[in-house]
C-alpha cells in the first residue's frame, strides 16, 4: 500500500489527465461540428429595380425625411428602367475582375461593387483554398460598396440605377488594368472606370461626363458603403476575448478617428463635412473604406434605412458640365485586410483603423518592435519570444528591487508565522509587530507586488497587438502551433505557462490570512484555465516572460542571500 501522500499526489496527476483529456475531446468535437465554409458561385442581383439607397447632403431636413429611400423623390425617375432591367437578368449584369490580390463582382445596374473576396487570405487553415469573403450580397447577408451621381442632374435617381453596359464579362489582371462601363441617357455620355493594380486592395473609380446636349448639367459623386448590422459569417473571435469593434469609423479635421457604430445612427443621422478624409467599415483583421480626394470639399453621413440598412459614405463637391465638355469625379476603394503601413500610404490616420484600445500608446511600439524582429528572423513566433526579452530586459532593473523584496520577505517569513500564532486572537497587535519587523528587515510587502504588475499593461497591449494585427493571422510558429492567432490546439503552451507560475509561486514567500494563502495556490489553476483559450502566440509571451522572470528571481534571490550571509560573519 503506498503512503497517503503518495497516493493523493497519483490521484491528482490522474485527475489532471483525464481533465486534459476531456478538454482535447471537446476541442475535436468542436472542430469537427464546424462546417466548411461554402459560397455561392455569385452575388444575389435581384430581377427588379435596385432598391432605393442614395439621400442628397444638403439639409438634415431633407435627410431625416428621406429615411426610407437614397435618392431624393425631387428627382423623377425613368418609367422604362424596369424593362431595361428585366431585359438583362441575374448573372447576366455581373461582370468580375480578378487580379492576384482580389476577385470583384461588379453590377452592371448602378456599378456598384457587390462582392469580393481576397484570394491570398484563406477563410481558415484547412481551406486553404478558400478565399475570405469580405464584401457580398445574399439572402442573408448584405454588404455593398456603392458609388453613384447624384444631384440636379444625377443619373442615379430614386429608384431607378443606370444600366451599364460592358464589352467584358471577366477580366482577368495580371499588371495593371481597367474596366470601364458606360451608359447614356438625359443627353449626357457616362463612362465609369474601375482601375486595378497587378496586386494589393485599393481600387479607383472614376466617372467620366461628356455633356452631348445644348444644356448645362449639375451633378456630383457619391460614395458609400451599404450594409447590414449582422456579424460577418465567418467568426474569428478568440472566445472569452472582447468581440473586435464592428462599425464604421472616419477622419474629420477636428478628430483624426472617429468610431460611428449601429447604436449611434439608430440614435440619429450623422452628418459633418472636412477636405479629403475616408469613411471605413471595420471587422476583425479586414477593412474596407472609401477615400476621397485630398483636395476635396467632402460631406460626410451615416444613416440608417426604412428597411434597416446602414449607409456610410460622403459626396463630393457640385461640378457644372457645359454643353459640349467633359468633366471627371473620382474616388477610391479599399477592401482588404489591416495593414497599417499601406493604409497609412494610402490616407493620413486610416492605419488608425487598427484599434489597439487605450492602451495603443504602448501596442504601437511593441508591434514596430515585432515586426522588425519578424524581418530579422522571418518568424512572427521567435519574433514574439526576442519582443519579450526586450521587454524584460527594459524593465529588469524594476523587476530586481521587486525581487530583492520578495527575497526579504521570504527571508522573514519564519519570523512572521510565529508573530501569526503568538498574537492570532489580537489583530491589532499583530499588524504593529508586521510593520515592526518589516522595517527591522528592510522588508516590503507592496515592493513584491511589482515584479506582476509591471508586465501587465505590456501584456493587454501585446494582446490588442495580436487581437487586432492581420499579420498575425494564421501565423505558424513550429511544430504544433500553426496560428499563432488561435488558440494552441492542444493547450501545451497553457500547460507550461501553468507550471512555470507555480514554480514562480513556489519561490515566493506564502504569508499573510490562511483563506489568502489558499486563494494564492489557486491561482496558477485559474490562470492556466483562462489561457487554454487565449491566442497562442499570447500564452507564449506570457511563458516565456514567466521563465526570464523565474531565472532573474532565482539570481536574485542568490544574490540577497550571500549578501546576508557576508553581514552575518
Amino acid at each position: 500500500m503506498l503512503p497517503p501522500e503518495i497516493q493523493r499526489i497519483v490521484l491528482l496527476i490522474g485527475m489532471a489527465a483525464t481533465a486534459y483529456l476531456l478538454i482535447l475531446a471537446w476541442n475535436d468535437d468542436m472542430e469537427a461540428a464546424r462546417t466548411p465554409t461554402v459560397y455561392t458561385e455569385a452575388p444575389l442581383i435581384p430581377n427588379t429595380a435596385a432598391e432605393p439607397d442614395f439621400v442628397e447632403q444638403n439639409l438634415t431636413a431633407e435627410m431625416a425625411g428621406a429615411s426610407d429611400m437614397d435618392i431624393p423623390e425631387s428627382v423623377a425617375p425613368i418609367a422604362q428602367a424596369a424593362d431595361s432591367i428585366n431585359a438583362l437578368p441575374g448573372a447576366k449584369r455581373l461582370v468580375t475582375v480578378e487580379t492576384k490580390t482580389l476577385k470583384v463582382w461588379i453590377d452592371l445596374l448602378g456599378g456598384d461593387i457587390v462582392r469580393v473576396q481576397l484570394p491570398t487570405y484563406p477563410v481558415a487553415l484547412d481551406q486553404a483554398d478558400t478565399p475570405y469573403l469580405l464584401l457580398d450580397q445574399s439572402s442573408t447577408h448584405t454588404y455593398l460598396a456603392q458609388s453613384a451621381l447624384i444631384g440636379q442632374d444625377g443619373i442615379d435617381k430614386t429608384g431607378d440605377r443606370p444600366l451599364y453596359t460592358s464589352n467584358l464579362d471577366n477580366l482577368v489582371i495580371t499588371d495593371s488594368g481597367e474596366l470601364a462601363l458606360q451608359t447614356s441617357q438625359d443627353g449626357v455620355r457616362v463612362t465609369k472606370t474601375f482601375g486595378f493594380a497587378a496586386e494589393g486592395h485599393l481600387i479607383d473609380v472614376n466617372y467620366r461626363v461628356e455633356n452631348l446636349s445644348s444644356a448645362p448639367k449639375t451633378m456630383r459623386m457619391l460614395s458609400q458603403i451599404k450594409r447590414d448590422r449582422l456579424p460577418p459569417p465567418t467568426d474569428e473571435t478568440v472566445p472569452l476575448a472582447p468581440s473586435p469593434y464592428l462599425g464604421a469609423a472616419l477622419t474629420t479635421a477636428d478628430n483624426n478617428y472617429q468610431k460611428v457604430d449601429f447604436d449611434d445612427v439608430d440614435e440619429g443621422a450623422f452628418q459633418g463635412t472636412t477636405v479629403g478624409g475616408w469613411i471605413a467599415f471595420l471587422q476583425h483583421y479586414f477593412i474596407s473604406a472609401w477615400i476621397a480626394p485630398s483636395d476635396q470639399a467632402t460631406s460626410y453621413h451615416a444613416r440608417k434605412t426604412g428597411d434597416g440598412y446602414y449607409l456610410f459614405g460622403f459626396t463630393g463637391q457640385n461640378k457644372r458640365v457645359e454643353p459640349g465638355s467633359v468633366e471627371n469625379w473620382s474616388a477610391q476603394f479599399y477592401a482588404g485586410p489591416k495593414d497599417q503601413v499601406v493604409l497609412e500610404e494610402i490616407s493620413p490616420h486610416l492605419n488608425l483603423t487598427v484599434d489597439y484600445g487605450f492602451l495603443w500608446w504602448i501596442a504601437i511600439p511593441l508591434f514596430k518592435a515585432l515586426t522588425f524582429f519578424h524581418d530579422v528572423v522571418g518568424n512572427w513566433g521567435l519574433a514574439i519570444i526576442l519582443l519579450t526579452v526586450l521587454v524584460k530586459g527594459l524593465l529588469a532593473g524594476f523587476s530586481a528591487k521587486g525581487y530583492r523584496s520578495m527575497a526579504n520577505m521570504r527571508r522573514v517569513a519564519p519570523a512572521m508565522k510565529r508573530l501569526q500564532e503568538r498574537y492570532a486572537n489580537d489583530r491589532e497587535k499583530l499588524s504593529k509587530e508586521m510593520m515592526a519587523l518589516y522595517q527591522k528587515e528592510g522588508a516590503n510587502p507592496l515592493g513584491s507586488c511589482l515584479p506582476m504588475l509591471l508586465p501587465m499593461p505590456v501584456f493587454l497591449a501585446l494582446y490588442w497587438v495580436l487581437l487586432e494585427s492581420v499579420e498575425l493571422r494564421q501565423a505558424p510558429f513550429i511544430f504544433w502551433i500553426e496560428d499563432l492567432a488561435a488558440m494552441d490546439p492542444y493547450f501545451i503552451l497553457p500547460l507550461l505557462m501553468g507550471a512555470s507560475t507555480y514554480l514562480m509561486q513556489a519561490l515566493n514567500p506564502q504569508v499573510g490570512d490562511p483563506m489568502q494563502v489558499r486563494m494564492m495556490k489557486l491561482m496558477p489553476i485559474m490562470f492556466t484555465v483562462l489561457f487554454l483559450f487565449f491566442p497562442a502566440g499570447l500564452v507564449l509571451y506570457w511563458l516565456v516572460n514567466n521563465l526570464l522572470s523565474l531565472a532573474q528571481q532565482t539570481y536574485v534571490y542568490r544574490q540577497v542571500e550571500r549578501e546576508q550571509a557576508a553581514k552575518a560573519r
